[in-house]
């Protein structure tokens, strides 16, 4: 039985630890340039370094994303570039263009290179023919259902693995090929600048008749629910999937942390045939629009009733004899009860009420409302990277 990978997304260093503590066994990330994520922080030469030994000292792998769609400018500086994650013994390279595929196969044989989602790979002729050529890992187009999956597991050699979502936003677009932002702002999407566009409230209008719609106020006419698998990874396992990734480079430390936890649980007791139902229900404490299986067993069902998630409040930076010091995220309060986030099963959905807190200087509060301040919880210990969470119904 082939061990599954579970891989988690890590937009900076903070996020990067977060998945690791939280039980990913691999993270994806971005360099300055070359990424399809240019909106996150992403990692400069020290922090791809600090990125390697934090991984590699855990016995976990990180992956660098070369996935836009490159001008024949973008080629300068590459090999430079790859030379330096050889350097640093990168555990792969995620790319989409098969010009860039074909470079880095012939000029860096020995560097693992990955076929991104962006490549649309939806049939076993396809594969077939990157695994020829010599990647490593095909990271399948998401409108794939799971006979077809199994269809191009058949097809390729054992050393060829397969990488599928399994969580995350799904693009209005087919595999993520959008234009609607280079189209409204100037931005490409396929090459690292989507504005999110089909995230937003539109309000459509029509000069020659009507449009109706079924919100007042407009209507997020091009979001789709969130993929949400956690409940099939058994399924998508036995269709030949040993990478199972959550998507999210631009989202928040808690979402990676509530993610990647749930996951991991779930994939570890679903392969051990035990109960999965605490994790499922961990899902919907993390931002969402709603969920649905996306592609896996056909067209997707959207789902027109979006729980409501949790509200981040903060995060534990160190624990200490005297209490434990949490950089605040959203305000929160003396006497206020709220969850616990931790990969530590101890900790983990219990409940605390805040106590008199602390700023660094000793300034003595109750009300910690000033964003990324880090304020000490006077009595209360909490391992580090741990989360404060506070349910909907305190909104």
């Amino acid at each position: 039985m082939i061990k599954p990978e579970l891989l988690a997304p890590a937009g900076d260093m903070k996020r990067l630890d977060v998945a690791l503590e939280y039980g990913a066994d691999a993270v994806y990330l971005a360099g300055k340039s070359l990424g399809m994520r240019a909106a996150c922080k992403n990692f400069d030469y020290d922090d791809l370094k600090a990125a390697s030994l934090a991984t590699h000292s855990r016995r976990k792998k990180f992956y660098v994303t070369l996935n836009i769609f490159p001008n024949d400018s973008d080629f300068d500086g590459v090999d430079e570039y790859v030379d330096y994650l050889k350097s640093l013994h990168v555990d792969g390279l995620i790319v989409s263009d098969l010009g860039l595929i074909n470079h880095l196969l012939k000029k860096h044989p020995n560097v693992p290179v990955h076929v991104s989602t962006q490549a649309n790979v939806t049939n076993s002729r396809a594969a077939r023919m990157y695994a020829d050529m010599g990647v490593k890992r095909i990271v399948l187009a998401r409108e794939l259902n799971l006979t077809q999956i199994r269809m191009i597991r058949d097809a390729l050699p054992d050393s060829v693995e397969l990488e599928a979502f399994v969580h995350g936003a799904m693009c209005v677009s087919y595999s993520g090929r959008c234009l609607l932002s280079n189209y409204l702002t100037g931005r490409s999407a396929n090459r690292g600048e989507c504005n999110q566009a089909c995230r937003m409230l539109f309000k459509p209008e029509c000069s020659n008749e009507a449009l109706e719609f079924v919100e007042d106020d407009g209507t997020y006419i091009f979001g789709g629910n969130d993929l949400n698998m956690i409940e099939h990874l058994k399924e998508v396992y036995d269709a030949g999937v040993t990478s199972f990734k959550i998507e999210g480079r631009v989202k928040s430390e808690y979402y990676v942390a509530c993610i990647t936890n749930a996951y991991r649980k779930a994939l570890d007791a679903s392969l051990s045939g035990k109960p999965i139902d605490a994790y499922v229900n961990e899902t919907a404490k993390a931002p969402n629009r709603g969920f649905n299986t996306g592609f896996y067993y056909g067209q997707p069902v959207h789902d027109e009733n979006p729980q409501k998630y949790y509200e981040f409040c903060g995060i534990v930076m160190r624990d200490q004899k005297d209490g434990a010091v949490v950089e605040m995220r959203n305000r929160f309060k003396t006497g206020e009860s709220l969850e616990v986030l931790s990969a530590d099963d101890k900790y983990l959905n219990k409940i605390i009420e805040v106590p008199i807190m602390e700023y660094e200087d000793g300034e003595r509060i109750t009300d910690a409302k000033v964003p990324a301040k880090r304020v000490k919880l006077l009595g209360i210990r909490l391992p580090e990277l741990a989360i404060l969470r506070r349910p909907p119904k305190q909104y």
